[in-house]
């Protein structure tokens, strides 16, 4: 849950790109799935560790394992962290390629912060160009 003592950091747009946190002495940058983008370092540091992270990587591939026998290539929806009455949501969907004339795909619902069974492509991960049966 982001915490009151959280500082959102925001684009010139004022789009959210993530928090600074008083970690010891330093402060430390989280991106807006709650996870670490920077380590305890100076405020400024903080602040260009989170410009520099932005957010276009959203629109990236991403692997949502748990759902079947092998990962599922989605995108993500909707990230919405958690305020002071509500938990957060991370919505991802099965990846369309952007096909806009296929019905829509299965969507899930996940917590916020990031779950460790929502994460980046790796190596050997069921891709977008391979036919398997």
């Amino acid at each position: 849950m982001t915490r009151t003592d959280w500082i959102p950091h925001r684009r010139d747009d004022g789009e959210l790109l993530g928090w600074i946190l008083q970690s010891g002495e330093d402060w430390a940058a989280i991106d807006v799935l709650g996870r670490p983008a920077s380590e305890a370092t100076e405020w400024l540091d903080a602040e260009i560790a989170l410009e520099e992270h932005g957010i276009a990587w959203l629109a990236d591939a991403w692997m949502l394992e748990g759902e079947g026998d092998r990962p599922l290539r989605v995108r993500i929806v909707e990230v919405t962290p958690d305020d002071e009455s509500t938990p957060g949501r991370i919505v991802v969907k099965v990846d369309d390629f952007g096909d806009v004339t296929r019905p829509p795909t299965q969507q899930f619902v996940l917590p916020w912060p990031v779950p460790d069974r929502l994460r980046p492509p790796r190596d050997g991960d069921p891709d977008a160009y391979t036919i398997s049966r």
